[in-house]
């Protein structure tokens, strides 16, 4: 492995450093998702929303406390806040939860793009390097030449291996990233529609 790297030129220690950023944040959304997941309640949520439905917000706030789940969160949150500011407290509390779970993304994507290119970026200038070599050396030793060709194309081959390497993770994240947003919406459209209700029954 450290043959390779020092085979590749200059342009392999960025690739390394992409490689390492790659997996750890692969490693870190991984566990993330993991711990998001066994978090999940379902049946305290269901609880949360009867109290809310009653009009007993304190005590929802309390049965939530108990929970880690991002959707509970969200819904106490608002619920802490004054009846006139909780919608606007719901939709930043989403908001926020949501940009905890894109944590990340950005740079995977980035990486998947960048990682080729700079692969491509090393054999053309290995390849210019082997010419220039050929243009002062001739054709006396073409080995030389093609040995050089040979090394800079272990660049691109290192920046599509990283690239597939993040792709996989990336795409799985961006699958979990959007189930948890449809769920985030069908709680806060829910949360809506009862505060909704609890303001008309009040009114009235």
């Amino acid at each position: 492995m450290l043959n390779l790297i020092l085979k590749g030129g200059p342009v392999m220690y960025p690739l390394l450093i992409c490689s390492l950023i790659s997996l750890t944040i692969t490693i870190e959304r991984i566990i993330f998702w993991s711990n998001e997941s066994r978090r999940m309640d379902r049946k305290l949520l269901d609880e949360v929303f009867g109290e809310i439905e009653k009009g007993l917000y304190e005590k929802a706030v309390t049965l939530g406390n108990k929970s880690k789940d991002y959707m509970i969160k969200i819904v106490c949150s608002s619920l802490a806040h004054h009846k006139s500011s909780r919608i606007n407290m719901l939709e930043m509390a989403a908001d926020d939860e949501i940009d905890r779970m894109k944590r990340g993304m950005a740079v995977l994507d980035t990486i998947i793009t960048m990682a080729p290119l700079l692969g491509i970026l090393g054999t053309v200038t290995g390849i210019i390097i082997s010419f220039d070599f050929l243009g002062k050396a001739g054709v006396e030793d073409p080995r030389a030449v093609t040995g050089g060709i040979a090394q800079a194309l272990i660049t691109t081959a290192a920046g599509l291996t990283i690239a597939l390497a993040t792709i996989i993770p990336y795409n799985y994240f961006v699958v979990k990233l959007e189930r948890a947003a449809r769920n985030i919406e069908k709680c806060t459209t829910s949360f809506e529609i009862y505060h909704k209700e609890r303001k008309d029954e009040d009114k009235s």
